[in-house]
């Protein structure tokens, strides 16, 4: 099984740093960055504003604990924004390609 990993940064280039890192270390087969997201949430009992950058990596179930972990290593946040969506279909080339990455 496969997951899209999300996970919101304070900026571009920090997310662009994680991609690199956690795509180099083989603990995601790709990663992408959406530059710009208007964020609103609750944080530490105040509604908070943020205008943050987007990570999208595609791991693999065995990777996936790692990856997590790693993403939360090399963020600049208390508590990051961690998501895994099991991906439940795609192109089979891609998938194909997706865990050749992987190894």
């Amino acid at each position: 099984m496969f997951y899209l990993v999300l996970t919101t940064v304070r900026s571009r280039a920090e997310a662009k740093r994680i991609a690199g890192r956690i795509v180099g270390e083989k603990l995601a087969a790709c990663a992408n960055v959406l530059p710009s997201a208007d964020s609103t949430f609750w944080w530490r009992g105040r509604i908070e504003r943020a205008s943050e950058a987007l990570l999208l990596a595609k791991t693999s179930s065995e990777k996936l604990n790692r990856l997590m972990a790693r993403v939360k290593e090399l963020h600049s946040y208390e508590v990051p924004e961690v998501i895994a969506l099991p991906i439940g279909r795609g192109l089979p080339e891609y998938m194909k390609w997706l865990k050749g990455s992987l190894r």
